[in-house]
């Protein structure tokens, strides 16, 4: 009888394989200079839907944010209609399909 190594190993890759890359929004508008994120809401949008590093969804309250600074007002305009995230600060800008809000539709 042919004796059969007990010690049989599976050959160890020299490199780990590369993880896919994670995949572009396509909402994603801009990254501002703070690390901010801007984004294009989806229609009827009322919660955040960016992700964390574990590929979690933030869902997080979207709030028509009044206070923001220079380089939003430079860039968006002065008056604006931005909103922001409750949880994580990602500012988004309004769908434009979506009609504006009710206190701005009068």
């Amino acid at each position: 009888m042919s004796e059969m190594s007990s010690e049989q190993t599976a050959p160890v890759p020299a490199e780990p394989a590369p993880s896919a890359p994670l995949a572009t929004d396509p909402n994603r508008i801009c990254t501002l200079s703070d690390g901010t994120l801007v984004k294009r809401r989806l229609p009827r949008m009322r919660a955040c839907n960016q992700r964390d590093e574990k590929d979690k969804i933030c869902a997080g309250h979207l709030k028509r944010w009044f206070r923001f600074g220079p380089e939003v007002a430079e860039r968006f305009g002065a008056n604006a209609e931005i909103y922001r995230c409750e949880r994580c600060q990602t500012l988004y800008l309004p769908h434009p399909d979506d009609p504006r809000t009710g206190t701005l539709s009068y």
